[in-house]
């Protein structure tokens, strides 16, 4: 079979979170593509991404960009327009945002794994951009703004051949805005470098970008009300506010190492989840380490937690019903080992044998199809 020339397409660089982790395994997939995107600060990335060949886009040189790149969205689809791909028989983008957009050679064959369609265009425009905490100029430029994107990314999905969803829950919105279907492959899960350790503290835990979707502040609130530890794992535009309203109950642990992570889930009590997750990648490392998991009943965690064996489902995205949850999970013991079993299924492997076969079998196609 004649080997393509691949181009890796990723929206920007700047941390390590579940869409970098599925970047790497398509790295090792593709060890001779070079990486497209449109920012990259460097040292954010693992060892075997930032010795690649990383091609940034203009909007790498615009000022402020480390504290300010999301005042630079409405750049990112021409940002992604100007790469030039005309060398390449397959692009294979991951995308949250606008890599899907890169524009491939009439015969070349475009793949992309997608983790959601642009949340703050479609699903979570409210949750990013409520009506009554917009000022007088953000109400009337920040629609207009997001209305052209919505546009652009319904019509950028028909340069993608196929697409790959990271769950079911993505795949029905990718349905939904653009009309296409998608594949569903779960993201890798690293089950070796998480694992089991005896719980050694009397504490929650919440592992999540500080971003408005992930509804951090319904968690705070409930635990406010109940007294009981809370931690927080990770970094955001909401941390100031969250720390506000949080009591001394409540802590901020900030960016953490692997292996500080991977102790803070070893010892935590469970996991919390308080926000509809694309699929929650958070969700199965902690189970990795054989402890469970408090999630909102809807997204990602419904292919992912099973109620009763590997933690509870919340039914509503409301303080009492977290509070709710909360109590009965005080009542209720879990295995460690059927915990970790059901993490295994995710395991990194499982997923580097999946999505190879896919992208061999594509390409056999589109060969087939020349």
């Amino acid at each position: 079979m004649e080997t393509p020339k691949v181009a890796l397409v990723h929206d920007w660089l700047t941390g390590q979170r579940g869409g970098e982790k599925v970047l790497e395994v398509f790295a090792e997939l593709f060890p001779a593509a070079p990486i497209y995107t449109l920012f990259h600060f460097q040292g954010s990335q693992s060892a075997d991404i930032e010795k690649r060949t990383i091609m940034t886009s203009f909007v790498q040189k615009l000022p402020f960009l480390k504290k300010r790149y999301r005042f630079y969205l409405p750049l990112f689809p021409l940002a992604v327009e100007l790469f030039d791909f005309q060398k390449f028989d397959m692009i294979v983008s991951t995308s949250h945002c606008a890599a899907k957009g890169a524009i491939p050679r009439p015969d070349a064959l475009h793949i992309c794994y997608v983790h959601s369609p642009m949340r703050y265009a479609w699903n979570q425009y409210f949750s990013y951009f409520p009506p009554d905490k917009l000022g007088f100029l953000a109400k009337r430029v920040i629609p207009a703004v997001v209305h052209r994107l919505r546009i652009w990314d319904e019509s950028s999905s028909h340069r993608v051949d196929h697409f790959i969803a990271n769950s079911s829950s993505v795949a029905g919105r990718i349905w939904k805005y653009y009309r296409r279907q998608a594949d569903i492959i779960h993201p890798p899960v690293d089950t070796d470098l998480f694992y089991p350790g005896e719980r050694a503290d009397d504490f929650f835990l919440i592992v999540s970008a500080l971003v408005p979707y992930k509804r951090i502040d319904l968690a705070v609130e409930a635990f406010n009300r109940s007294g009981l530890t809370l931690k927080i794992v990770g970094k955001g535009p909401e941390y100031k506010e969250l720390k506000r309203i949080a009591k001394s109950n409540i802590q901020f642990l900030g960016t953490l190492t692997s292996e500080e992570l991977r102790r803070c889930y070893q010892e935590t009590r469970a996991l919390v989840m308080p926000g509809e997750e694309d699929f929650g990648i958070n969700v199965l490392e902690c189970q990795a380490c054989g402890v469970p998991v408090i999630a909102y009943g809807r997204g990602g965690a419904t292919e992912t937690v099973t109620p009763g064996e590997s933690g509870i489902l919340f039914p509503e995205p409301s303080v009492d019903s977290l509070l709710d949850a909360l109590d009965k999970f005080s009542r209720l013991t879990f295995n460690k080992k059927t915990i970790r079993a059901n993490a295994l299924n995710y395991s990194r492997d499982n997923f580097k044998n999946k999505a190879l076969s896919f992208f061999k079998n594509k390409w056999a196609e589109h060969l087939s199809d020349q």
